[in-house]
């Protein structure tokens, strides 16, 4: 056996700038994931003012813009297209999907099944390499001629054909779906092949199960995007037509490339991504909240045979659903009933994972830390998001819903109040184990009630919003009649997210104050039972002194004829018996 536990001796540049280790790599994940959030979440600011007030110059900032994307200081459409394509793109491609897969995923899944590092760590390497590159590309498209992609962030051709801004846009695309494949290549070898002895499948953990059918996902559902995007990539500089219709007329002029291209082609390969890619958004976070549960109710969780049966099947489902996004593109009802069909089926799996969640919380002695709170908060957000899809997976209810603001309250209630809640608390939880240091409690508490109260408010209007018929996507709301009655309802999500903005200042000054000023944290200040508490905090390059043995489940809480109320994966029965 080649021993994983002797290293020599790393510089500065190898160790933390170009690491070969999965926790650095995740760490590094996890500062760039949460900054592009960042980056992202003041494009939504900006945008926010617009609808709130259209028409008024931006307070303070405003002057500063150049006049071409906001003369006066008022928001042009130009600029507000720019924005609603970027903070889409940011949110999910390089915010959450990095943050649960690249940061979280990175770090934990080694430990949790014993593994020193990932499978080909070279190829981890290059993976945030290449995420980081597509990132800084797509956000230095607002300083090129043209300007950032304009056709919002599902990049709809013919618009995204002839629109400015959309080539860098899908060079920008390709590089962060090759860096998916590169992770989701590494997760899955990695959990396959690197287990620890006695770790068998049904003894991982759900955090793990999250991450490896997340990983397929990304695998089978990235592909068809990247190719469609090079295809558009095409359409755009070499003047095919794979997307561009016959007879296409644009300004009164016939379109160069106009030829016998299918704009629904692009939509059929987009959301046979994009719809996996919620669960991807999802899955890991779902993980995450059962992780936290578990150990925060000091039982095992509830149905942990049927949460990883519910993620196999969302997995398997997630391919045939996809067109329930495009009921109104005019296919046929036998196609819109049979992917009406597949949606409400795939709720399913969901409800039961949900369920098996709630039910985990009876008869615990729960322990109300920080990262449970955030845990806790998750299935009531997670269930709103939920419920309010239904509507929109039925034919005859998505028809009026569509194309307003009801999709966006709902696509955020299952993103922001459902992933990006069970992210914070995960960073709440590991943090201990990350940087050996605990985040501040109060601090910490202050930031879940303040972010809870505001996200509610930013999205639950939006429901009322798209009930009254107000459509999505406009940057001036007040330019239609029908819409002034609703109008105060923008002004409140509006002041809802500039106040969620500062409640998440004490968050990032807990975060990295802690780094380096945090209370120390014991090897296992939780005292869970997982496989990545069993290392010292933080881990060592190779993670483990010797080679972990695995004699059990996850999640031994409360077990019957011992003075403790955990048993870890790894703790020797013979020792117990002895003792």
């Amino acid at each position: 056996m080649v021993d994983t536990h002797a290293h020599p001796p790393q510089g500065f540049i190898q160790k933390y700038v170009f690491s070969q280790d999965h926790k650095i790599i995740a760490l590094q994940y996890l500062i760039t994931a949460w900054i592009f959030l960042l980056i992202g979440f003041v494009f939504i600011m900006v945008m926010r003012w617009s609808l709130a007030f259209p028409g008024t110059p931006i307070p303070w900032i405003g002057r500063f813009l150049p006049a071409d994307l906001a003369p006066n200081g008022v928001i042009s459409g130009q600029f507000y297209n720019s924005l609603c394509a970027m903070h889409g793109t940011i949110m999910v491609f390089l915010g959450v999907v990095p943050l649960g897969v690249g940061a979280f995923g990175n770090y934990l899944l080694p430990l949790q099944i014993g593994a020193p590092d990932m499978a080909f760590p070279r190829l981890n390497m290059l993976s945030y390499w290449v995420y980081l590159a597509g990132g800084l590309l797509m956000l230095g498209s607002f300083i090129l001629p043209g300007g950032a992609a304009q056709s919002g962030w599902t990049s709809y051709p013919p618009l995204a054909i002839i629109n400015p801004g959309q080539t860098v846009w899908l060079f920008g695309m390709v590089l962060l779906i090759t860096s998916s494949l590169l992770g989701a290549i590494n997760f899955i070898v990695t959990t396959l092949n690197l287990r620890a002895p006695g770790m068998h499948l049904m003894r991982m953990p759900i955090f793990v199960w999250s991450e490896l059918v997340a990983a397929f996902l990304l695998l089978l559902a990235f592909p068809p995007l990247e190719g469609a995007a090079i295809m558009q990539l095409m359409d755009r500089i070499a003047h095919t037509s794979f997307y561009v219709p016959k007879d296409l007329v644009v300004l009164g002029m016939m379109h160069k490339a106009s030829g016998g291209g299918q704009p629904l082609l692009w939509q059929h390969l987009f959301w046979f991504l994009a719809h996996p890619e919620v669960y991807v958004l999802l899955l890991p976070p779902m993980g995450i909240v059962a992780e936290i549960i578990a150990n925060n109710t000091r039982k095992p969780l509830h149905g942990y045979g049927t949460i990883v049966a519910s993620m196999l099947s969302i997995g398997a489902m997630s391919f045939i659903v996809w067109a329930h996004h495009m009921f109104v593109s005019g296919m046929s009802a036998t196609l819109s009933n049979f992917f009406l069909v597949t949606t409400m089926i795939i709720s399913v799996p969901s409800v039961a994972i949900l369920t098996c969640l709630i039910f985990s919380l009876m008869g615990g002695s729960i322990r109300f830390t920080t990262p449970m709170l955030f845990a806790l908060a998750f299935l009531p957000m997670f269930g709103i998001g939920g419920l309010t899809g239904l509507p929109l997976g039925l034919t005859v209810t998505d028809i009026y819903l569509h194309d307003t603001y009801y999709v966006i309250g709902h696509f955020h209630y299952v993103v922001v109040t459902g992933s990006i809640i069970a992210l914070m608390g995960g960073t709440y939880h590991w943090f201990p184990k990350w940087f050996g240091r605990r985040m501040n409690d109060a601090l910490g508490r202050f930031h879940f009630w303040g972010t809870l109260i505001c996200m509610n408010c930013v999205f639950f209007p939006m429901f009322i919003l798209g009930l009254a018929g107000q459509n999505r996507r406009y940057y001036d709301p007040t330019a239609h009649l029908h819409d002034l009655p609703t109008q105060p309802l923008h002004v409140l999500s509006s002041v809802a997210a500039w106040l969620l903005f500062l409640v998440q200042l004490p968050f990032i000054y807990n975060f990295f104050h802690s780094i380096w000023r945090g209370e120390k944290s014991e090897e296992n200040p939780w005292k869970a039972t997982t496989l990545e508490w069993a290392c010292p905090s933080p881990p060592p390059h190779g993670n483990f002194t010797e080679t972990p043995l695995v004699w059990r489940g996850p999640y031994e809480y409360s077990p019957e004829g011992l003075k403790t109320d955990w048993l870890p994966q790894n703790a020797d029965p013979r020792s117990l018996e002895a003792a």
